[in-house]
């Protein structure tokens, strides 16, 4: 067990029997990371994350990723429900520089918190059209040993310019301004601009609920009486509430459509999704008519009582797209009892005459060593 054992987040505990020497965001880390002079590796998620689960079992759990780690770094990890303000600045970083964002977040840091590398999910080894996690941790291990001055450069200038457009919080300064009454209409207009006119939705795969944005439209609506913004939102929460994104079967909407068509969603699911799509259902139902809209809200609070409540009277903040089968849990079961059956069967072999052909013919093929790549999975 390393030290995220003595945590209370479940998304560190998660990590608490990894092979890699984690540290929780700190000053003992700081502290390990300036004295031995070794950069920092940031890894941000939370416990229902599905990509997070991924990651963690391709190379969290890879003995040879973890020793490059241990030798090369000082890994830190963070839950960005305990720490959201970690979360904010690091991922103003990876947007401004990737372009895009999401988690798992990986962040390089100097030992003076600088960022200077930055991105999502990593695989273990290159495939996808995306470099493999331990062949950036062998570059960046390189980099920083061998051309220092190069990371020190692009982590001071990363550096300003990132606090150029963000305060300390993270936020940029359009985010910090107060918009005036004609932003409204500029915004309705860039939402007919990005709205999935066939679809519903705004723009293409993946396609997110995004309630909030759907209440500023409704809101419009009331205060303007323009028809479009209600449309908008009519159209996308009615192909929401028919298409995969919508649980049919338990009830609640999913995380997001990963296709464009609303269809095959990705599993986990919010709490406060549910709780900001009940409230676009039911304003929408009372801006339209349709009694659909009354419906399937009444069916998601229905499916947050049953399902999202706990016995004490707190409700659950996320149900994991992995939840059921627990299929870590179930992948480890299966490995010790292949590994015990492999054993037992080794034993009885050892013991057991053989004189066939066939017999000696499997004993050479067991003796054959067997070849993995680097993305096999044991």
């Amino acid at each position: 067990m390393n030290r995220l054992a003595r945590e209370r987040s479940p998304y560190l505990l998660q990590h608490a029997a990894n092979p890699v020497d984690w540290y929780p965001w700190g000053a003992e880390a700081f502290e390990k990371a300036r004295r031995e002079d070794k950069p920092i590796f940031l890894s941000i998620g939370y416990s229902t994350c599905h990509w997070c689960h991924v990651m963690e079992h391709e190379s969290f759990e890879n003995g040879d990723i973890a020793a490059l780690l241990n030798d090369a770094f000082v890994s830190i990890k963070v839950d960005r429900e305990e720490r959201p303000d970690v979360d904010r600045v690091y991922m103003a970083f990876v947007q401004s520089t990737t372009g895009s964002g999401g988690w798992p977040m990986t962040v390089f840091l100097t030992p003076e918190l600088k960022p200077f590398y930055g991105g999502t999910y990593f695989p273990p080894s290159s495939k996808w059209g995306r470099p493999g996690f331990i062949d950036l941790l062998g570059e960046i291990a390189r980099v920083w040993t061998h051309d220092r001055a190069r990371v020190d450069y692009a982590s001071a200038e990363l550096f300003d310019r990132l606090k150029a457009v963000a305060g300390a919080d993270g936020r940029s300064q359009a985010e910090k301004a107060v918009a005036g009454p004609d932003a409204l209409s500029e915004g309705v207009e860039q939402y007919q601009m990005a709205f999935d006119r066939r679809r519903g939705g705004f723009g293409d795969a993946p396609k997110f609920p995004r309630p909030s944005e759907l209440l500023f439209l409704l809101r419009e609506h009331a205060r303007t009486g323009a028809q479009a913004p209600l449309m908008m939102v009519s159209d996308t929460l009615r192909a929401m509430a028919l298409g995969g994104m919508r649980d049919h079967v338990g009830g609640g909407f999913h995380r997001y459509s990963v296709d464009g068509e609303w269809r095959v969603p990705h599993f986990e699911k919010m709490l406060y999704d549910q709780a900001q799509l009940v409230i676009a259902y039911l304003e929408t139902a009372q801006a339209s008519g349709d009694e659909l809209f009354a419906a399937v809200a009444e069916d998601t609070l229905a499916y947050v009582a049953r399902d999202m409540r706990d016995a004490g009277g707190g409700f659950y903040s996320a149900e994991d797209a992995d939840s059921v089968p627990l299929l870590k849990e179930a992948r480890r079961r299966r490995a010790r009892s292949t590994s015990g059956a492999t054993r037992r069967s080794a034993r009885c072999s050892a013991i057991a005459p053989t004189s066939s052909a066939s017999a000696s013919a499997s004993s050479r093929a067991a003796t054959r060593p067997t070849i993995r790549t680097a993305s096999s999975r044991g």
